[in-house]
């Protein structure tokens, strides 16, 4: 089969979804592997590798589009790469089609076959590409937040873990899936006093009824009083809530801002499934943050980006044996979990979380 690998074109991101160590299983499997120059470049790996893993390089992306079967790549196709798009291709990367109509709606038109890296699922309920960008992304989140509660870049002036004499930051985490985990370790590890909301109690695992304290997390059901108490004079909100596939849920309206402390940094890690709060919209890391009533909103739509090395090392690990599954099959019905990534086929939604507007809700 012929596998197609191409450079990122979103803004900050330098991630590429197959390191040369997992090129070469490829090839070796005895596939024929198209990669674009540069496409690793940014991740600190070089045309030369890709070579010496039997790559066939390209100079320019379309080609690598036309010879593919299968196209892998990190990011959502952008506008400029939709020409490229075309019946029979079979489509495998991070898509999160619901805050994505228009491209849903050319991956329809052009009867491309989309599977999306974030629903493929295996029989436990776990997402094995997802998973481990999530992880990344809910430390960066507390990372960059804690970043921009500094004066400057931000106007609060805090430590997250405070000191003896200074009470611990309050960081609020929604969502006890792989970001929200990570985020409440990281900020917990660095002596922030942590809440953790989840709607399943027990995601909550042994934080649930914990009392909050400097590097604890208090896990805690996802109830409006109690939610609605911890926001109060919170100095950083990290929202990571999923519904693989389907819209996030909205848990922040703008009002909500307010029960911040001045100065406090939301981060929306659930922005490219559409963001969990009224005031979040996508940024890049060109320009990752803005201030709404007082609250810097970091809104990045490709947080990973920000380590591209450690997170291509990642994401292709998980990849390279799904890859080499689908290229075995060519038909990826025929494996339960790839079924559960295809988004669109034959021009038609595919996914029962797109097909449902209601899903989110």
């Amino acid at each position: 089969m012929d596998i197609g690998l191409v450079r990122e074109r979103k803004t900050g991101e330098g991630r590429v979804a197959l390191v040369p160590a997992d090129a070469a299983a490829v090839t070796a499997a005895g596939h024929r592997l198209w990669v674009e120059r540069g496409a690793g470049r940014k991740a600190g790996f070089d045309d030369a590798d890709y070579a010496r893993a039997g790559a066939r390089l390209c100079e320019d992306a379309g080609t690598v589009w036309s010879r593919a079967d299968v196209l892998v790549k990190v990011k959502e196709p952008l506008p400029e790469e939709w020409p490229w798009l075309r019946p029979g291709l079979r489509l495998f990367c991070f898509l999160h089609l619901a805050a994505q109509p228009a491209l849903l709606a050319v991956l329809r038109d052009k009867h491309v076959t989309a599977l999306a890296f974030e629903t493929v699922q295996d029989a436990a309920g776990r997402l094995p590409l997802l998973a481990p960008m999530s992880r990344i992304a809910g430390r960066l989140a507390v990372l960059w937040g804690g970043h921009y509660l500094l004066a400057p870049p931000g106007r609060r002036g805090v430590l997250l873990g405070g000191l003896d004499e200074v009470a611990p930051a309050r960081v609020v985490v929604a969502g006890a899936g792989n970001a929200g985990w990570s985020a409440a370790r990281t900020a917990a590890a660095l002596g922030a006093a942590v809440w953790l909301f989840d709607r399943r109690e027990a995601a909550l695992g042994d934080s649930l009824g914990r009392a909050p304290g400097p590097g604890v997390i208090a896990g805690r059901p996802m109830d409006p009083a109690t939610f609605g108490e911890a926001l109060e004079g919170a100095e950083l909100f990290v929202g990571a809530v999923l519904l693989p596939g389907a819209r996030a849920p909205r848990l922040l309206s703008r009002a909500d801002l307010g029960r911040l402390a001045p100065g406090a940094v939301l981060a929306d890690v659930s922005i490219d499934q559409g963001g969990c709060v009224e005031t979040s919209r996508p940024t890049g890391y060109d320009a990752p943050v803005y201030e709404v009533d007082g609250v810097l909103h970091f809104c990045v739509a490709n947080i990973p980006g920000a380590v591209p090395r450690s997170a291509s090392v990642a994401l292709s690990a998980a990849l390279r044996p799904l890859l080499l599954r689908l290229a075995e099959l060519g038909d990826p019905a025929g494996d339960p979990m790839l079924a559960a990534g295809i988004n669109v086929r034959d021009g038609e939604i595919a996914h029962p979380a797109l097909a449902d507007p209601d899903v989110s809700r």
